[in-house]
């Protein structure tokens, strides 16, 4: 396994790179977020997501209100560096709505 870092990825126009959250356990994946460079090195020191919000242009930490934290197992960076795996233990639901992932409607 190769590591990566901050020197490889490649953040958009906006200083963002998606995060798709994966369930370490069941694989089941959870949401798609952004982060900035703040957000990761957030996510990366505290061991729990951070995530930056493009419609309140401001950090997140997921779970702060709703209690539903998402603790951090491992990071992993695609072969071109412009999107991140997150893989985590949730602490509850990762969707606003309540559901166990955000990806619950078939098109």
């Amino acid at each position: 396994m190769e590591t990566a870092t901050f020197a490889d990825l490649r953040w958009d126009e906006r200083g963002l790179i998606p995060a798709v959250v994966q369930d370490a356990t069941t694989g089941q994946v959870l949401m798609v977020a952004w982060m900035n460079a703040d957000a990761l090195r957030l996510t990366l020191t505290t061991g729990e997501t951070h995530f930056w919000s493009r419609s309140r242009a401001e950090l997140w930490h997921k779970g702060a209100t709703s209690g539903n934290t998402q603790a951090v197992t491992r990071v992993y960076v695609d072969c071109d560096g412009d999107t991140l795996l997150v893989q985590v233990q949730p602490a509850g639901p990762a969707c606003h709505t309540g559901a166990t992932s955000c990806f619950f409607r078939r098109l």
